[in-house]
């Protein structure tokens, strides 16, 4: 049985530096003036593909969020460390390194996680 306290609060630190980093990138975000009088072609194409990275790791990084609260979720109802597919334990090795995990190594091959 893992360390369910020490999980939590990696996951709580986790969930703290994204929701950080999360204010800093609404700024890329931004909707792009598509006046050319003020902004030249290549630069607002610039801004375009910039904003579309930033929207894309914004969505990465609710994604993130996502499997951190359901992982903290699962630290209260007691579901915690256990493969969400076949009910093993997840090595706390593995949860070491990804504690928002919810399968096992062998069932996240099987899935091709």
């Amino acid at each position: 049985m893992p360390d369910i306290d020490h999980f939590r609060d990696k996951l709580l630190a986790a969930r703290d530096a994204i929701q950080g980093l999360a204010d800093a990138r609404k700024a890329s975000t931004a909707t792009v003036v598509l006046d050319q009088t003020s902004v030249g072609r290549l630069s607002r194409m610039d801004a375009l593909q910039q904003q579309a990275m930033a929207q894309n790791t914004r969505q990465r990084a609710e994604q993130e969020l996502r499997r951190i609260e359901t992982a903290l979720h699962r630290c209260d109802d007691g579901s915690y460390g256990y493969c969400t597919d076949c009910d093993e334990p997840i090595n706390p090795r593995r949860l070491e390194f990804d504690p928002a995990a919810t399968l096992c190594i062998v069932c996240a091959e099987m899935h091709g996680r």
